[in-house]
């Protein structure tokens, strides 16, 4: 029989399956990725269990549980464990602080015949550990960061690096007005975690150096940690540099022709509209900023391209409101930023030249 572990960082170093027995809502507010939520008790099961324990104490409450979770509720939540425990014969359980729920469920299996251990501190362990792990590497390691114009490509500078980290990514957004993708992000908890797990193997495997791209603290609802957003205003920046016409051509691929696949792979015959419909709505949302006449015109222009997509998929009209809305709004932003910033910008230069740049920078802090 496997003990108990309270080996946090083992856990998430090795992916190590483990199945999660809190209640629904309590996994939807913050979970790990790739577990799964196989609940000792539904939500309404645990409200009544939990005024129960306010009112009557823990013995009563106990008792309820007991009566809830049994029969054929208790059978087929027991045969979802047992199949769980066969797949992942290496997994662990837990609940919230390891405490009644997850030790109920391993006594049940273990009336079972199947021994199975479970996290020692559950959850709340677990996600005290990645808090600390993040405000760890913030203090301990080197970040640098890369910025740059609307549509320079820096997520893809990101992707061709060893050493960085995709907020964006781990957020399931673009980062800008226009970032919103075809599925949901994750909850804030969910998105910190991921974050936390990401820097926990890359130290382990001995990255001390880390590429991230120049963020506002919101990620679409997504916020990042406090002390790396404030770590961010301090680090050294290298400014990604390409031509309004390469901007434009890169813009035209992720915010219209990938976005739009997106949510015909999504949403299939009512993908098209829905995207239209966030595209459009992406606009709304600025129309304070760019002004009543500004957004009339650009509105106008995105409504004319949305119209010859859906009519003859050709995209060519899209550009027009891509080239007004960087020459109008994002430029000026961006550029006010960079004369701000320019003190930390130690090097600056096309995509090849910043990857590289940023390669030998990490070579050198190894070294």
């Amino acid at each position: 029989m496997r003990p108990d572990t309270s080996d946090y960082r083992a856990i998430f170093l090795s992916d190590i399956p483990m199945m999660d027995a809190r209640a629904p809502v309590e996994f939807a507010k913050g979970a790990f990725p790739g577990v799964v939520n196989l609940p000792l008790m539904n939500d309404a099961e645990r409200q009544k269990v939990g005024t129960c324990y306010k009112q009557h104490g823990q013995k009563a409450a106990l008792e309820l549980g007991h009566r809830l979770v049994s029969g054929k509720v208790k059978d087929e939540r027991m045969q979802a464990w047992a199949a769980f425990t066969e797949q992942h014969p290496n997994g662990y359980l837990y609940c919230f602080r390891g405490g009644l729920r997850s030790q109920i469920v391993q006594q049940w299996l273990r009336e079972a015949g199947i021994d199975y251990p479970r996290v020692v501190g559950g959850y709340k362990a677990m996600r005290h550990f990645l808090l600390d792990t993040l405000d760890q590497a913030v203090a301990e390691c080197d970040f640098v960061l890369v910025g740059g114009m609307t549509g320079t490509g820096k997520t893809e500078v990101l992707a061709q690096l060893d050493n960085s980290l995709d907020l964006e990514g781990l957020a399931n957004h673009r980062g800008s007005s226009f970032g919103k993708r075809a599925t949901p992000q994750p909850a804030q908890i969910d998105f910190e975690n991921a974050l936390a797990i990401r820097l926990l193997k890359y130290r382990a495997a001995g990255t001390q150096q880390f590429v991230i791209e120049d963020e506002a603290r919101l990620v679409g609802r997504c916020s990042i940690p406090l002390l790396l957003f404030q770590g961010m205003q301090a680090y050294p920046l290298v400014w990604l540099e390409d031509s309004l016409e390469g901007r434009i051509e890169r813009i035209l691929k992720d915010y219209v022709i990938d976005l739009c696949a997106e949510f015909v792979s999504e949403f299939g015959d009512t993908g098209f509209a829905a995207f239209a419909e966030r595209l459009q709505q992406s606009l709304v949302n600025i129309q304070k900023r760019l002004g009543g006449e500004c957004y009339k015109r650009l509105a106008l222009l995105m409504d004319q391209a949305l119209a010859e997509q859906s009519r003859s998929g050709e995209v060519d009209l899209h550009r027009a409101w891509i080239e007004a809305l960087l020459a109008e709004y994002y430029d000026p932003m961006y550029a006010y930023q960079r004369q701000s910033k320019a003190q930390r910008i130690e090097f600056s230069g096309p995509q090849a030249e910043v990857v590289e740049y940023l390669r030998q920078r990490a070579s050198k802090r190894q070294a």
